[in-house]
């Protein structure tokens, strides 16, 4: 099971050089067997063991032709079927079965496999990533910047403070430093943004922040946080007369980072809060939820993810759930 394991963490970035020739000698110690090489569709990529390279290369082709084991003794070949596509060949040498080349094989290719699924997550992180990053809210910007001008007069001091705040939320939403980043930088981001709605709303938008310390290294992928808090400004306290509060809170939960955002403004029927986390919703306006739904399952699974919870008149409170700790992740 350990070698399974090891011979999946080698190829976890795909048929490479040197990922092949690590998964070669630990399928050889699998195996038991004199030699083991691995091939993508164009050229033998790793060897472990004494091989006869002429032959092996004879049935190697032979294999990927025919798409299916072929022996020669002491040699035998099976292509590597990734998600219906030839990826390339699993080739061995010594006293090894036909069953034994086949669960070989489809160890080799179920590890391709997931090594292909997530850099297809990534791609999709990084579109997406891209998207948010074009819909950055023109309703936001100018609003910030009328209130920034409405203090010009009446309290200049107040005025180059938010500018200043104005900035370096921007600087943060079109910062180009990768795909991720700690809980603390978002978070500092969401708490720019709401200083900024607070000015723009005359300090009638009433702010609670709670992080627990252990959360704040943690790595999150970039502008998460940020369209759930600006989707509860504007649909949960714009519309709408009087004081309004927002709460986020972080905090560890076992082995999950669990940060909080809640609103008590108009809330929404439950199903219309399944609709738009779908990118089914007829009303608009909210495509940033399912952005952040859809990047947050692509990075770490369909386990992860938004979830929200609300009902008319009750406010809404969006929950996101994230490892701790996740390989490959960093901020």
């Amino acid at each position: 099971m350990r070698l399974s394991r090891q011979i999946g963490e080698a190829l976890a970035d795909g048929l490479t050089d040197k990922g092949a020739q690590t998964a070669a000698r630990r399928l050889a110690r699998l195996l038991a067997a004199d030699a083991v090489a691995l091939a993508d569709c164009e050229r033998l990529l790793a060897v472990a063991g004494p091989l006869d390279t002429e032959a092996a290369l004879g049935i190697l082709t032979e294999s990927l032709d025919l798409l299916e084991p072929v022996t020669a003794p002491p040699l035998r070949a099976a292509p590597l079927v990734v998600s219906g596509d030839l990826a390339g060949c699993l080739l061995v040498a010594g006293d090894v079965s036909d069953a034994e080349l086949a669960e070989a094989a489809h160890l080799v290719a179920t590890a391709l496999d997931h090594a292909e699924l997530d850099r297809s997550r990534e791609r999709i992180a990084a579109a997406d990533l891209r998207t948010l990053r074009a819909q950055i809210s023109p309703h936001f910007m100018h609003n910030a910047l009328a209130a920034i001008s409405a203090h010009t007069r009446t309290d200049p001091e107040r005025a180059r403070e938010l500018l200043t705040d104005f900035s370096d939320y921007l600087r943060y939403s079109f910062a180009g430093t990768g795909d991720f980043a700690t809980v603390a930088a978002e978070l500092q981001a969401v708490q720019t943004y709401l200083e900024l709605q607070r000015a723009r709303f005359d300090d009638r938008l009433d702010i609670t922040l709670r992080i627990a310390p252990e959360v704040l290294p943690v790595p999150i992928p970039f502008l998460v946080v940020q369209p759930i808090v600006e989707n509860a400004v504007r649909h949960g306290f714009e519309s709408r007369p009087g004081t309004g509060h927002i709460a986020v809170r972080g905090f560890s939960e076992g082995a999950l980072c669990v940060i909080e955002i809640e609103d008590d403004g108009a809330g929404m029927e439950p199903e219309a809060a399944k609709a738009i986390l779908t990118g089914k919703h007829a009303g608009g306006g909210r495509i940033g939820l399912a952005n952040v739904d859809r990047r947050l399952r692509a990075v770490y699974g369909p386990e992860y993810g938004l979830w929200l919870d609300t009902a008319p008149g009750a406010g809404t409170k969006a929950t996101v759930r994230i490892p701790r700790y996740a390989r490959g992740v960093h901020a």
